[in-house]
């Protein structure tokens, strides 16, 4: 194994030696001549390039553990150290995740130059909203100009049109000095179709699959090193990038049938980096396995993560205020199965799931925090995995998007938005990429057509991923929220946060705090927050369809559209929510 090193001065091949450690090489000292550590030493580093030619190949591939790609995932690696001069943010004593509002938001089509610092120009705004923390889409390294960020290869790097590690400092930096946390979106369960070196270094794949590519080899020979190949990427964001949690892609795709599963070794290695840093490190999960023990405290033999994203939270809300019913969402749709979501968490908790054609979940203990669990009425899934990416927004009238704001954001879990949701947003968020390579670009452009056709859509009315238009019409168009209707629909997102944070009864993270009253024919709804015994009850009373009187005693103290006060409870119009204190 060798080292090339490229500097304006020349190439120099540098034999490298095995280490005691299985699997580890170093430039063999004997070839570093005063000459050779002369030129090297003398070298700008924004110029010089490295990397490793294996067995007798005459390529050199990039490191796997690469800090910085300037020239893209298939070109040389190169040093960098984030500047220390970036950081003001000495202040900053992190941020408990759960009970936070997390505003998801991908950096490519966040603003109209897609890149870290020109996000940094829209912070005020999501300040003024009352976000607590920001969770940006994946940012490391990938093939192509822009892409949903899936498909990333350099899983140290980060991506350079988005401004490189640099511009990602300078963003964190920005985020906490405006007392914003900063999520970071991380993928361990696959690796990008275009750029993938690991296989070249070693056993880095599985004998497994994910939908989306070959699974990490986790559990097989020679995982240890692919194990910590993981660790430490992970501990890097939260040492050398101050970010607050890591939220991690598909878990349940993970093929890890190890005794200590990774995700156990994750969240032991964050909880010990935040003892060090003596700030939280906090680790977050997407998972459809509907299974709390990823939750669960490791004293009972839980994995010991913050939270996890809930789908089933989503699904309820979203089904029983939109009608649909297709796909995933046959099992949701009826105001009792809210009813149990909101009271419960899972809806699947050893049910029987119709999609899945089995029964799936178990139960969560009523002794994990409410506030362990991630809700949303958008995420970049649940729009950009609809064929044509339409938001919410574009099929329904902004009284049932209130509706589902309010269910989420004064409910008793984590909330979530995604960028735009806020101003009820008119773009689209669709699937896109930009992969350079013609077959591979032709080939996710016929899967995209496949999979929707085979559930009834038609194929012309299905965005080409790769047309560059697809990716424009995704970016956010910032002149909305100062229009009359779409600045409407943002003051009641900031009303809501607003309640939250200064409501006693919003601000608890028990199952217990939570109670439903709703009538599925007249079609309303209610959740009950707080305890009459100990405070003042609240309630989130939606109607959906036509005007109707909810026998319901309130105080209206925000709402949609005004109520009327009736004996013994309020008269509402149809698409309406109203929030009030609960009369005795």
């Amino acid at each position: 194994m060798r080292t090339r090193v490229v500097t304006p001065a020349g190439t120099r091949d540098l034999p490298m030696i095995g280490t005691d450690a299985p699997g580890w090489y170093r430039i063999d000292p004997a070839v570093l001549t005063t000459a050779a550590l002369d030129e090297l030493g003398h070298a700008d580093p924004g110029t010089l390039r490295y990397g490793f030619l294996i067995d007798d190949g005459e390529r050199a591939l990039p490191d796997p553990r690469s800090v910085r790609l300037p020239d893209g995932v298939h070109g040389l690696s190169a040093l960098h150290v984030v500047d220390p001069s970036i950081w003001h943010d000495a202040q900053w004593t992190g941020l408990d995740i759960r009970g936070a509002v997390l505003y998801e938001l991908h950096i490519g089509t966040f603003t109209p130059e897609g890149t870290l610092d020109s996000a940094v120009g829209r912070l005020d705004d999501l300040v003024e909203l009352g976000v607590d923390a920001v969770e940006v889409m994946p940012l490391n390294a990938f093939n192509g100009e822009y892409n949903w960020g899936y498909d990333g290869v350099g899983w140290y790097a980060v991506h350079e049109p988005y401004g490189g590690p640099d511009a990602f400092a300078r963003f964190v930096d920005a985020c906490h000095t405006r007392g914003l946390g900063v999520v970071l979106d991380v993928v361990y369960n696959h690796l990008g179709p275009s750029g993938n070196y690991l296989p070249d270094f070693g056993p880095y794949l599985g004998a497994g699959a994910t939908g989306w590519g070959e699974s990490l080899n986790l559990d097989g020979p020679d995982s240890d090193e692919v194990r910590t190949y993981i660790l430490r990427n992970a501990l890097r964001w939260f040492a050398e990038f101050h970010v607050d949690a890591l939220r991690l892609d598909a878990v349940h795709a993970l093929v890890d049938h190890r005794a200590y599963p990774l995700l156990e070794a994750l969240a032991v290695g964050a909880d010990a980096l935040s003892d060090a840093l003596g700030r939280p490190c906090s680790l977050i999960a997407e998972s459809d396995l509907n299974d709390p023990r990823l939750i669960l405290p490791r004293t009972v033999n839980g994995c010991g993560l913050t939270a996890q994203w809930d789908d089933d939270i989503h699904h309820a809300i979203h089904t029983a205020v939109s009608g649909e019913r297709q796909g995933y969402y046959a099992d949701f749709g009826s105001l009792e199965g809210l009813s149990k979501v909101l009271r419960g968490g899972f809806f699947h908790d050893g049910t029987y799931s119709s999609f899945r054609g089995r029964h799936h979940g178990r139960p969560i203990p009523d002794t994990v925090p409410t506030t362990a669990l991630v809700a949303y009425t958008c995420d970049h899934d649940q729009i950009g995995n609809r064929a044509t990416g339409d938001r919410p927004s574009q099929y329904l009238d902004h009284g049932r998007l209130a509706i589902k704001a309010a269910l989420v954001l004064l409910s008793p879990f984590t909330p979530m938005l995604f960028m735009g949701e806020e101003w009820a947003a008119g773009t689209p968020f669709a699937f896109f990429t930009s992969h350079p390579e013609p077959e591979l670009a032709e080939a996710t452009r016929n899967g995209r057509k496949a999979e929707f056709a085979d559930h009834g859509w038609d194929t012309d009315d299905i965005p080409d991923p790769q047309d560059p238009e697809t990716f424009l019409r995704s970016k956010l168009d910032w002149t909305e929220p100062d229009t009359p209707a779409h600045a409407r629909v943002r003051d009641f997102y900031r009303e809501l946060i607003a309640l939250r944070k200064s409501t006693e009864a919003f601000s608890r993270s028990d199952f217990a705090s939570v109670d439903t009253d709703y009538d599925d024919t007249g079609g309303w709804f209610a959740m009950h927050r707080g305890d009459d015994a100990s405070e003042a009850q609240w309630s989130v009373v939606w109607v959906l369809a036509e005007p109707l009187t909810v026998p319901i005693d309130l105080e209206p103290v925000l709402w949609w559209e005004p109520v009327e006060s009736v004996d013994g409870g309020i008269r509402s119009p149809g698409h309406n929510v109203v929030i009030g204190r609960r009369r005795p």
